[in-house]
């Protein structure tokens, strides 16, 4: 059934990923117009405009939600403030806070602005007071009240030698308040709901306000009167005043009148004249969807809707940030979509790569809209067209034209232009009566799709010759043949790779082989039985008569064609697994499954020989490009991942790399053989393996004058070598074994090296702390012990020793000498009690201790003194009797240096230990 086909097997490695960023809240652009600042759960984001990755993230450990975030002027400083009351700022590119004040504010902090030098900080609480803060001298500078409610919006105006600063709170006035007298000099009436945004002419003279009663005011500020209202009939979010003298014709500007652009509710962008109060442009819709009509009333959270209107002045563009997180930049003066970033993809249900070279992917999430990802940007094209959740994609072979489906009962086939990138709908159809859950595409050339649907039925839909978008006309699609394929929901098709065969996949646990070569109805062949559960996925071999299926068993199987029987199982998924495809010319599968991984398995082998820990929760989509050389996941933890092969290149450089290694370690041990330790201690540190340096620092300690010449060698190395040594010391410092050495190393470097120049090393600080825990346990375990020893040296004292004098009594004074090489061991004496009664009363000493329980505690006196005197060994023995005096006095002396926990200790084991027979001290002691 396997061909033996000569090939490299994949192994894939993450390479990038595209994942949320932006979650709803404030967007801010850096002056530059490089980044964009988000909020994203308790982060804040920066995003690289030209990339379209997350350079960035600033994140508060300890109060983790912040409600408002501002980038100064300068894009030097980013302020944020917490719900703790707290304001914090921050050097955003080393994400660390440098700075962090209390708000004043009773309750947290609703709006922040910076004035254009970047040194004043305007705070509007949703306590009604604003503050103003000094940011280079680190003070209050102004504390305005007179606001009722939430102070929803603060902006200074642009001329700083006004010393002007504007708001609104919930009264919909705007108040204006002269800084050099701390007063409100007017209030601004005009709006009946809350105010969004002020735009300012070039002169400061004008300023427009928009609000959400569907009005925008123009105001004379020399007069601080409204001069015009302008009905826009939308909830506005954002204006801004078009540049003057510029030209804007292709946006209807015809006139030198002041000119203004709106973003709101209806989620279009339009242009208006403020002399006249007319509309001259409104932009295009690119989508499908109508936009709300001008008589419908608007829902608060449309999905279209516009949240934020920004200018980028310098390259003349405009962003919109849309109630589905979506940020959206355009080109002045015609309005062009130049870039989209998804800032929330939510759950992800199907995807594949795209176009050529497979530089795009197309998403399904769960929502109505598809989106096309550029990789090497990120950029993305956001489909309309669906009216539902879209379920499931597939591509044709060339990568320019794909189809979806969804739980609008339809499907669509789509067309990507291979000059600029854009997709275009090219056709539609349908005629199901419930969603349709999977969706497959004629592999030879672009000639039909075959559709599963929940209403158990499977369509076959023949295509138009010619796909090319001409116009705005869309194919209507009609199903050539309908076929009740299964009972229960279909949750997968699948063409063979000659496009004669078709394989369906169903939740009734059964997999169905059909014939499409016919012009009629579609032929069953067989059926593939054997699944306990559901099958999610089916997929034809590109090389062998083989069908591989995935159940929500946890299974996967592969199935001969010829005689339907099961060829091979694979387990190893902890729940269902979702998809299944072939890779490596058919020689290996790639699963995924709801446990949130991906497994790439041999065939041939019937093993699996890698796991990637993809994602936190199921994966959906699984597609592996048309070289095999890239892999792509989508999961419901909305993350987005594309794998790379490692390729037969990367495979000779790992090789090349290894063996470099090897010639290494065999200079090394040279170096070691030779005792050139420096050379030896560097050669190391670049393999960059601890172990390997551990050798050598052990290697130098067991030489003679080992602590010299360990200080010698360690005081040679570079900055960077010392760097990697004590982080090394950090390592080995978690084990028992290989303390010593560490702290070896680390006396070295703690001795000689000041404290200014350890602070410079990267993580120094954090080495330093590491070491710390493990040290005092270190610490701890050496003083236990001590303990032990001192209690074993108790025990050995109580065991005659062979070859000493018969007259050493029981209550003599223990000996701590340690025994030399020509002292025998000791050895119990088991014969006591026994034998003539000389030698008896010999062993016993002059106190038997059968018959002196009366003298016990007198005993007990004695056996401490003796302990306390163990170190200094000027005790003497005369005649079985110790010189209590003597002792007592030494007792004294002893005890202000001893441990008094470890002395009590060891008192309580010696009294324990002496009232046991000897047959139970010998099993102690062992």
């Amino acid at each position: 059934v396997y061909r033996h086909i000569s090939v490299i097997l994949c192994s894939y490695a993450a390479s990038s990923k595209i994942e949320p960023f932006y979650k709803g809240g404030k967007v801010q652009i850096s002056k530059d117009e490089k980044y964009i600042f988000c909020t994203c759960g308790s982060r804040v984001n920066v995003l690289e405009i030209s990339t379209g990755k997350i350079i960035h993230s600033v994140e508060h450990a300890i109060y983790p939600i912040f409600v408002m975030f501002l980038v100064s002027f300068s894009s030097q400083l980013l302020v944020t403030a917490s719900r703790a009351l707290l304001l914090k700022q921050w050097d955003w590119r080393q994400a660390q806070c440098t700075r962090s004040w209390k708000a004043i504010h009773t309750v947290p902090v609703a709006s922040m602005t910076f004035d254009c030098t970047s040194t004043l900080l305007a705070t509007g609480g949703c306590d009604g007071t604003i503050k103003l803060w000094d940011v280079v001298k680190q003070y209050c500078t102004h504390n305005l009240k007179g606001s009722s409610g939430v102070v929803h919006l603060v902006q200074f105006h642009p001329d700083i030698n006004r010393l002007q600063l504007f708001s609104s709170s919930l009264d919909c006035g705007i108040r204006l308040w002269d800084l050099r007298s701390s007063q409100c000099v007017c209030v601004l009436q005009s709006h009946y709901s809350a105010v969004t945004s002020l735009s300012f002419s070039s002169d400061g003279d004008t300023m427009i306000s928009s609000g959400r009663d569907k009005i925008c005011t123009v105001w004379d500020l020399k007069n601080r009167k409204a001069k015009r209202t302008v009905p826009v009939y939308e909830a506005v979010e954002g204006v801004v005043l078009l540049p003057e003298k510029k030209d804007f014709s292709q946006i209807g500007v015809t006139s030198k009148d002041l000119h203004f652009i709106t973003a709101g509710s209806k989620g279009v962008l339009r242009v208006w004249e403020a002399s006249t109060a007319r509309c001259v442009y409104t932009q295009n819709h690119n989508s499908a969807v109508t936009p709300a009509s001008e008589g419908e009333e608007e829902k608060d959270d449309d999905p279209h809707g516009i949240t934020y209107l920004l200018h980028l002045p310098t390259a003349s563009r405009l962003a919109t940030v849309t109630a589905e997180h979506n940020i959206l930049l355009y080109q002045l003066p015609g309005l062009t979509t130049q870039q989209q970033f998804v800032g929330y993809n939510d759950e992800v249900l199907d995807v594949k790569f795209l176009g050529k070279a497979d530089s795009h992917i197309v998403v399904a999430t769960n929502s109505c809209q598809l989106k096309v990802f550029e990789l090497l940007t990120n950029s993305c094209q956001i489909l309309y067209g669906h009216t539902d959740t879209v379920l499931s994609l597939d591509v044709f072979k060339k990568g320019a034209v794909f189809a979806s489906c969804a739980k609008d009962k339809s499907v669509r086939v789509w067309h990507m232009d291979s000059d600029s990138g854009q997709v275009r709908c090219v056709a539609q159809g349908s005629s199901h009566t419930n969603a349709v859950g999977s969706i497959t595409c004629s592999r030879i050339k672009a000639s039909f799709i075959v559709s599963g649907s929940q209403d158990c039925t499977v369509k076959v839909w023949d295509l138009p010759a010619d796909l090319s978008p001409t116009g705005t006309d869309i194919h209507q699609l009609t199903a050539r043949t309908t076929e009740k394929a299964h009972d229960k929901d279909v949750n997968s098709v699948a063409v063979s790779p000659n496009d004669k065969l078709l394989a369906s996949g169903s939740q009734d646990r059964t997999a169905k082989l059909w014939s499409l070569a016919g012009e009629g109805n579609l032929g069953l062949l067989g059926v593939f039985r054997g699944h306990r559960r559901g099958i999610w996925a089916v997929c034809f071999s590109p090389v062998d008569q083989v069908l591989a299926t995935s159940s929500a068993d946890g299974t996967t199987k592969l199935w001969s064609l010829q005689d339907f029987s099961c060829l091979k199982t694979f387990e190893g998924h902890d729940a269902s697994v979702l998809k299944v495809i072939f890779v490596s010319r058919g020689t290996q599968l790639l699963t995924s499954g709801s446990d949130g991984l991906v497994k790439l398995w041999t065939i041939k082998t019937n093993e699996c020989v890698k796991t990637l820990d993809a994602h936190q929760d199921k994966v959906w989509g699984l597609h592996a490009s048309r070289k095999d050389d890239k892999m792509v996941t989508g999961s419901a933890d909305s993350n987005i991942t594309v794998w790379a092969d490692v390729t037969e290149v990367e495979l000779a450089e790992e090789q090349a790399k290894q063996e470099d290694q090897i010639l290494k370690q065999q200079e090394l041990s040279n170096l070691l053989h030779e005792k050139k330790y420096l050379k030896a201690l560097g050669l190391a540190i670049s393999l960059d393996q601890p172990h390997t340096v551990l050798t050598v620092i052990k290697a130098i300690r067991q030489g003679e004058d080992s602590h010299e010449l360990l200080e010698k060698t360690i005081l040679k190395l570079r900055l960077d070598q010392k760097e990697s040594l004590l982080r090394y010391c950090v390592v080995w410092n978690t084990n028992a074994r290989n303390c010593l050495d560490a702290q070896a190393v680390l006396q070295v470097l703690l001795t000689h090296l000041p404290p200014e120049e350890l602070l410079q090393y990267q993580g120094a600080r954090t080495h330093l702390e590491g070491l710390i825990p493990y040290t005092e346990r270190h610490m701890q375990r050496i003083g236990h012990l001590l303990q032990a020893s001192m209690f074993l040296n108790y025990m050995w004292q109580k065991m005659r020793v062979t070859g000493a004098s018969s007259s050493m009594g029981q209550d003599e004074e223990m000996d701590t000498t340690p025994l030399t090489q020509n002292q025998p061991f000791f050895m119990i004496d088991k014969e006591k009690g026994k034998g003539s009664g000389e030698e008896s009363r010999d062993d016993r000493g002059d106190g038997d201790d059968s018959n002196c329980s009366g003298e016990e505690d007198e005993d007990d006196d004695s056996e401490v003194s003796v302990t306390k005197k163990a170190s200094t060994n000027n005790g003497r023995v005369e005649n079985g009797k110790s010189t209590k005096t003597n002792g007592n006095q030494l007792c004294e002396s002893e005890e202000s240096s001893e441990d008094e926990d470890m002395e009590d200790d060891v008192k309580k084991q010696i009294k324990t230990v002496k009232r046991l027979p000897v047959s139970q001290c010998e099993a102690l002691a062992s």
